[in-house]
């Protein structure tokens, strides 16, 4: 893998330049690995100079610096930290960055796929070293042309200052001169001393927010070109069916629909391809609409028209207390069981979540002439790239996806499926669409994150200390989607979590067992970490109470020494989020930092009236440190949450405000699973359709407070998108317990 320590720059063709990015300026142009939008444009004049190769910095004469990205932005506020990164090494006055979209192209760009929680992680250095050598450059024109040394040179606030005090001259004026130096190497790059930064670690209000406000920022479903129409799809209520029959005579009759046709279904697994059905294009949304409702089907569900997710379930959980496939072993795990005083076992359960993303799935596409224009709010325009030029047979060159806002991704964007349907249906009827789901096609239809059945086993000694944890873990793995081979948990989906349990027990066992997948199984909000998390951090709070120990104690204790663990070295599938482990180890005293801070921070260990209580649990995800507190109140079957704590150790900070929204919202988002949200699949189909039966977390059932407390170092910066996920549900089950002696093991939570 490539070292996110190194970053090429060099000089970039001006066609290319302007080809991919449809912007046009003068002065001096850097590019590097990165992205973000809005689109903007000046009089065309010749610029000079270019760096490449992925992303660019381009500094006009007008001393406009505008910054082109490339990855997605759904509400992380990604389209801000980056450019800040940059603006901060350039020391460009914010007020003056203007920011502009890349379309997908892996080969100009590189990675844009916005997934992950690695954007901050791989980008941070390459774009530091970015904004350093444009500045560097401005500096030395500067120097150039007062001839004096560079080092009496110095940038600060969009200008090149003197050290006397007496000259400056603005970047427009130097953009020029600076275009016809030769690019500073890698290694002579000089970077800011951190204490000089004035955006990194602050907290930037993000770039589209006053679009936001009033309207104007362009989400998927606000895309639209002339003479586009509308189309939605009745598709297969069992995944992997097709249409036996269809008559479209009533939705033909319905005003304003112009076509109905049937797009062909994959089969089952669908892979990550279009359901297919019948399709009905109008000249606007209401008239596909009813057009739909007005169609009469007869469908053949296939080979998962019996799925029912509660019998599923239960057997998984029959599964879960048998002989499993080993993945990871450590000690006797047989001899310490055989040696140990007290037993403890527990089962736990979740379902099948959706992303349920505010913003359903959409796209635009134009597809005339030998080529396809997309506009979508997509996490992977390159994937849907590809996929779309595979499903029109197109070459690469020939099709192009623009991306657009994205109202909430979660992952579930980063699919193609809904990008390769609209090209599909606009090839079809020879004129662009615009391809629109529902909130009940959204979810009918999605890649749902997997049930899951999670036990665990755990041995104490007679004299307290655990000798022996013993995980299983059965659900159905996202390779199902694609693959009828794919019946157990890849090496990847065990590392999120579980696999690299970082605790110091002499015997460590983790099996793993076959589940076939039933319906489309996708990557959701910090995918596996959630039901691994869930099981870990209950399990590790039974402990403590079987121990006669504090939970934060016994977290400490079970953690042992302060150790950077090489999980590579321990099993052979270990997944480290694609990092190097040398780079990324898992170092448990990170953990026990963040720990200790938010037990301090919460207040733990005071008194609490009847009926409240507080639990913890702490996790590493995406190379992030987390540890949380929920405080409740249990009135019956009420819950309330008056306090949640985080404490969160994700490296270097490069935009605190962003931190804390991804935080806040990340309780709420998995406070969704843990009390309201559940998929169940009956005959094959999923019951439930829309927000009154698939509920989310509501304002009464949100944390009256939420802190976010932030470990202050220099280590790597990490994600913050998905790491506020997984910890919560088992910290509000603990303190469930704590207030109310009543164990919850399977979610969502009900108490009666």
């Amino acid at each position: 893998m490539k070292s996110f320590y190194k970053t090429p720059l060099s000089k970039v063709d001006r066609r290319d330049f302007l080809k991919t990015t449809s912007l046009s300026a003068t002065g001096l142009i850097l590019g590097f690995h990165m992205s973000c939008s809005k689109p903007y444009s000046e009089p065309e004049q010749e610029p000079q100079y270019f760096f490449k190769p992925n992303a660019y910095i381009n500094i006009n004469d007008l001393g406009e610096v505008t910054i082109v990205a490339h990855r997605s932005e759904m509400g992380t506020g990604i389209r801000t930290s980056l450019p800040t990164v940059v603006a901060d090494e350039l020391e460009a006055d914010w007020s003056r960055v203007k920011l502009v979209q890349a379309v997908g192209d892996q080969e100009t760009y590189g990675d844009q796929n916005t997934d992950g929680s690695y954007s901050i992680r791989m980008f941070y250095m390459p774009m530091r070293k970015a904004g350093a050598t444009a500045r560097m450059m401005l500096e030395q024109a500067a120097a150039n042309h007062w001839q004096v040394d560079v080092s009496e040179c110095r940038a600060e606030n969009h200008e090149v200052v003197h050290k006397s005090g007496d000259k400056r001259l603005g970047f427009g004026e130097l953009a020029q001169a600076a275009s016809e130096l030769e690019v500073p190497k890698d290694e002579d790059v000089k970077l800011k001393d951190s204490n000089d930064f004035k955006l990194i670690g602050k907290g930037t209000s993000i770039y589209d927010l006053p679009e936001i406000v009033n309207g104007k920022a362009v989400f998927g479903l606000d895309a639209n070109i002339e003479g586009a129409k509308v189309a939605v799809v009745a598709r297969c209520p069992v995944a992997g069916g097709k249409v036996a029959s269809f008559n479209a005579e009533n939705a033909l009759k319905v005003p304003g629909v112009v076509e109905v046709f049937e797009l062909e279904s994959p089969g089952f697994p669908t892979g990550f391809n279009p359901l297919g059905g019948v399709v009905v294009v109008a000249d606007h949304t209401w008239a596909a609409i009813k057009g739909r409702e007005a169609l009469e089907i007869s469908w053949e569900n296939g080979i998962n028209g019996s799925y029912d997710s509660a019998d599923y379930l239960n057997n998984l959980a029959r599964q879960a207390k048998s002989n499993g496939h080993i993945r990871r072993e450590e000690g006797n795990i047989k001899s310490e069981f055989k040696a140990s005083n007290e037993v403890l076992e527990a089962t736990y359960k979740l379902p099948h979540l959706s992303h349920s993303t505010m913003e359903p799935p959409t796209a635009l596409a134009d597809v005339k002439n030998g080529k396809c224009t997309i506009w979508a709010p997509t996490q992977h325009p390159q994937w849907a790239r590809e996929s779309v030029a595979g499903a029109l047979e197109l070459e690469l060159a020939d099709v192009e996806v623009n991306v657009t806002l994205l109202g909430g991704g979660f992952g579930r964007k980063s699919k193609p499926d809904f990008v390769v349907e609209a090209a599909l249906i606009s090839k079809n009827i020879g004129a662009p669409v615009k391809v629109v789901w529902t909130r009940e096609d959204d979810v009918h239809h999605d890649f749902y994150h997997a049930c899951s059945v999670q036990h665990v086993k755990v041995g104490l000694s007679a004299d307290n200390k655990v000798t022996a944890w013993n995980h299983h873990s059965v659900f159905p793995s996202i390779g199902g989607t694609s693959s009828n081979e794919a019946v157990e948990p890849s090496g990847q989906e065990l590392g999120l979590g579980m696999i690299d349990f970082p605790y110091d027990i002499p015997a460590i066992c983790i099996e793993t067992h076959e589940a076939k997948a039933h319906t489309r199984i996708g990557w959701l909000r910090s995918v596996c970490n959630i039901q691994h998390a869930f099981a870990i951090g209950s399990m590790l709070d039974e402990v403590a109470y079987a121990r006669s120990l504090d939970p934060v104690d016994n977290l400490l204790d079970l953690l042992g020494p302060d150790r950077k663990i090489k999980f590579d070295e321990k099993m052979e599938e270990f997944f480290n989020y694609n990092e190097p482990i040398e780079d990324f180890p898992a170092n448990t005293e990170r953990m026990r930092g963040v720990i200790e801070m938010v037990a301090k921070k919460s207040g733990w260990g005071k008194q609490l009236p009847e009926g409240q209580g507080m639990g913890i649990c702490s996790h590493r995800s995406f190379l992030t440190y987390v540890a949380c507190v929920v405080k409740v109140k249990v009135d019956g079957n009420k819950i309330t949450i008056p306090e949640l704590h985080y404490a969160v150790d994700c490296g270097v900070i490069v935009n605190e405000d962003r931190v804390r929204s991804q935080f806040e919202g990340g309780a709420v988002y998995a406070l969704s699973g843990a009390l309201k949200s559940s998929i169940s699949f009956k005959d094959g189909k999923v019951v439930e359709s829309n927000f009154h039966d698939y509920q989310l977390a509501r304002m009464p059932d949100a944390p009256e407070k939420i802190f976010v407390h932030i470990v202050r170092n220099s280590e790597k910066p990490t994600g913050v998108g998905e790491p506020p996920v997984p910890p919560v549900a088992p910290a509000l089950c603990n303190a469930i317990f704590a207030a109310t002696g009543k164990r919850v093991r399977e979610l969502p939570i009900k108490l009666v």
